[in-house]
């Protein structure tokens, strides 16, 4: 393991920036890395996965809804994004995470908020699709369902907020980024729902997080 000294402060802020995780873990895991910017960028992933995990099971009440209007107005999208106290959901990093998950939403226009949400109609038909496409190229039942599990991830990348990489970090999803912002602040931080729209476009997109309809309605 490399010495604190002889890791540069230059590299140590150049992870700063690119993470947002605070100098003194961008120092660790630069020396858990031996100065290898990547290895050090993946330790400071799996650490805020970890805590992010911690963290799940905390209630997110506070909060704020941001707003995202792209293209010269033609498409718009509300989030509401959940934190557990007022005073994370008014720092700049809350903020600009709203913004940025607002924006990906624009973009990419994914149909639910998690794997969760997704209908056992929508499970059934892409399987069955995949299912009658890969049985006319003759291969045996037994390969199609091993194949079906990969095409399934695809699925859930292509249509998931949380499974989708995102748009300004596409080595990370969105979920992943959202772990990161929970280290980094130190609560648990969700999506609860968002809706996006596109004039001249008759259909819109309205997704909810499964977990929050549940605690309500328990409320």
């Amino acid at each position: 393991m490399a010495e604190t000294a002889k890791i540069d402060a230059k590299l140590v802020k150049e992870l700063r920036e690119k993470s947002g995780a605070p100098m003194g873990d961008c120092l660790k895991a630069l020396q858990e890395a031996n100065g290898d910017m990547e290895n050090a960028f993946v330790v400071l992933r799996k650490r805020g996965m970890a805590s992010a995990a911690k963290k799940a099971s905390r209630s997110t009440n506070e909060g704020a809804v941001g707003t995202y209007i792209h293209a010269g107005g033609k498409i718009g999208v509300l989030l509401e994004l959940n934190c557990e106290s007022d005073f994370v959901a008014r720092t700049d990093d809350f903020q600009d995470l709203l913004r940025d998950i607002a924006m990906h939403i624009a973009a990419t226009d994914p149909r639910y908020v998690g794997k969760e949400e997704v209908t056992p109609e929508d499970i059934e038909r892409e399987k069955d699709v995949f299912r009658a496409q890969a049985a006319e190229s003759g291969k045996p039942a037994n390969i199609i369902e091993k194949m079906l599990e990969g095409k399934m991830g695809k699925f859930y990348e292509e249509v998931c907020l949380l499974e989708q990489p995102f748009i300004k970090e596409q080595s990370q999803t969105v979920g992943q980024i959202i772990a990161s912002k929970i280290a980094k602040l130190g609560e648990n931080i969700s999506i609860r729902r968002f809706a996006r729209f596109k004039v001249g476009d008759p259909s819109y997109t309205i997704a909810q997080a499964k977990v929050v309809a549940t605690e309500e309605a328990q409320g």
